[in-house]
């Protein structure tokens, strides 16, 4: 398995006091032992994963990306994007993605 994390990851995580930073990295391993635990999203952000965990009762969210790579063995890798509270979550993640070029277009098909 392979991990990396995102400069508004890193900045936040760097920012926040430590009990907080300890409960960020023990959502990281939750979601490093079972990468599909968080719900997928649709639209914009088709291939993100959003983890949610609760901190001193503040709702926290954690997006992420998965890939798994096909081969004699298959090979994980996951990028930790972001997480922060739902304030301007969404709308902050979008723009990191569109200036990274990495927002998924939302799927085409018949319509709805």
């Amino acid at each position: 398995m392979i991990v990396s994390y995102k400069k508004p990851f890193i900045q936040l995580v760097k920012k926040v006091n430590r009990p907080l930073q300890l409960a960020i990295e023990d959502a990281v391993k939750v979601v490093c032992a079972n990468p599909k635990l968080g719900e997928g999203k649709s639209g914009d952000l088709l291939g993100i994963y959003v983890y949610k965990f609760r901190f001193n009762r503040q709702e926290y969210l954690m997006a992420y990306s998965l890939e798994e790579l096909e081969g004699a063995t298959t090979l994980v890798w996951i990028d930790f994007y972001r997480v922060g509270s739902h304030e301007n979550f969404y709308l902050d993640l979008k723009r990191f993605l569109r200036q990274q070029g990495g927002l998924v277009k939302a799927k085409k098909g018949g319509g709805k």
